[in-house]
């Protein structure tokens, strides 16, 4: 499925869910809790029927052993009132009598009642009915007559299962209408309820996180705030770094328009002309170093956002020996403007990442550490391997230093430690926001040690070589 598709479909319904998941469950309980209850309900019929039926079976055997004389008809007598059917079986299985047929039966030796009473003295079985929805429970005792050994079998016919609930099937189905219609009004309740406060949360975007009403919410309250707040810190950079630019790029072009002005003016002396024009190609410099910078951390932005911040994988491997021995020997005039010398300790160190971009730090790198210093001062450039196996590059100068409070910022775009001295040497202010970004994209990371009057420190680790 495209994107496009993703989004045209449309998001289901978090209250319509959870409605039906309570009616489900609401449903699924009552199954549950009317076949439970049936099933206890016919374990302690069925019990009570057996137990009936061996207290009754005792009764009419004990009865039946006082008349002493082992005849089927003094059985008869006290079957009548018994209730029951009774049946009086002979040793071999010939069915001396039986209450509820006048006629013959057939041989009942087979009969597991029957047989579990000559073995043991007495036995019972329970057998469904022709009848749909019922079953016959019988209870066999052996008797000891003066007739011999005979079987007085008594049995009743009772509803089974099925036939209890049809019994009380119209009941149960009105039980479930009204526990169907109780779980689907208590789901209305319930949803509205739950879905309230996270509706409510929408209109406090502000104060989400402390305003979250479940603790299942919070990872999403978070993530709410923390996209806010940097949505909100992206528009101000952005804010502050289209003020910056204008203001940047106002000067220079202020001075070159002035001088411009008087020249085509004539105002300007003969003798002054070639200063004026020095002073316009000096501003016009710095005017393309600063579009050159912006352009640069436009295209890092670009280049961060399009791979996650992540090193891309057409990456090289790059020998910083050699790289800092080039920009060494390209500084080098640079620093002997500045009345600087410049040294570098170039040991073996490879990292994968883009040479034009490391080219790039290690110059904005030196570049600061000759521009922020002073006359008879020294920069060295840095390269190894440390004893964690992270490829390292670092320059260290003995510079004016960075302030304390000035040191979390230098990294911020346009920010100056000294504004005065920066534009007097050309500075733009991106220098370090450039460095930043590179190493971001080599996720590398970068250390800043410095102390007024002493000098600064500042070591790119790369990570190590896989």
């Amino acid at each position: 499925m495209s994107d496009e598709e993703r989004r045209s479909v449309r998001p289901r319904s978090m209250t319509l869910r959870f409605r039906r998941g309570l009616i489900l469950v609401g449903v699924l309980c009552v199954l549950a809790t009317l076949t439970a209850a049936t099933l206890l309900f016919q374990h302690s019929y069925t019990e009570r029927v057996d137990r009936y039926l061996r207290a009754l079976c005792v009764t009419v055997a004990d009865g039946y052993d006082l008349a002493g004389s082992g005849d089927p008809q003094d059985l008869a007598r006290l079957a009548d009132d018994s209730g029951v059917r009774c049946t009086l079986i002979a040793q071999d299985g010939t069915v001396l009598y039986d209450n509820a047929h006048s006629g013959a039966l057939e041989n009942h030796a087979d009969r597991p009642e029957v047989k579990a009473a000559l073995e043991s003295g007495s036995g019972s079985c329970t057998r469904e009915s022709e009848t749909m929805g019922q079953e016959t429970h019988y209870y066999a005792l052996r008797l000891d007559t003066p007739a011999g050994v005979q079987i007085l079998r008594v049995g009743e016919e009772v509803d089974n299962i099925w036939g209890l609930s049809a019994d009380t099937l119209p009941l149960l189905l009105c039980a479930v209408v009204l526990i169907l219609l109780a779980a689907w009004l208590l789901s209305v309740w319930l949803t509205r309820m739950m879905v309230r406060p996270i509706n409510q949360l929408a209109e406090h975007l502000d104060t989400i996180e402390a305003d979250v009403p479940y603790e299942e919410l919070i990872p999403l309250a978070r993530t709410v705030q923390t996209d806010r707040k940097l949505r909100e810190d992206n528009e101000t950079m952005r804010r502050e770094f289209t003020a910056n630019v204008s203001h940047e790029l106002k000067t220079p072009l202020t001075s070159i328009s002035g001088y411009a002005e008087l020249i085509e003016s004539g105002m300007a002396k003969s003798a002054d002309v070639p200063t004026f024009a020095a002073r316009i190609h000096k501003e016009a410099q710095r005017m393309i170093a600063l579009v050159s910078d912006i352009l640069q951390l436009s295209e890092l932005d670009s280049t961060q956002a399009s791979r996650g911040q992540r090193i891309p994988a057409d990456m090289v491997p790059v020998d910083l020996a050699a790289l800092v021995k080039e920009i060494a020997q390209t500084m080098t005039v640079n620093a002997r403007k500045a009345y600087v010398t410049l040294q570098y300790d170039a040991h073996p160190a490879t990292v994968q990442g883009c040479r034009d971009q490391l080219v790039e730090l290690a110059t904005n790198l030196c570049d600061n550490a000759i521009r922020y210093n002073r006359p008879g001062g020294h920069v060295e450039l840095r390269c190894g391997t440390g004893t964690d196996g992270c490829p390292f590059l670092e320059v260290d100068d003995n510079g004016i230093g960075i302030p304390q409070d000035s040191q979390s910022r230098v990294f911020e775009r346009f920010y100056r430690v000294d504004k005065s001295r920066s534009k007097a040497t050309g500075g733009t202010g991106l220098g370090l926001a450039i460095v930043k970004h590179i190493a971001l994209l080599h996720d590398a990371h970068i250390d800043l040690q410095s102390q007024v009057g002493t000098g600064t420190t500042i070591k790119v680790t790369f990570p190590k070589k896989q």
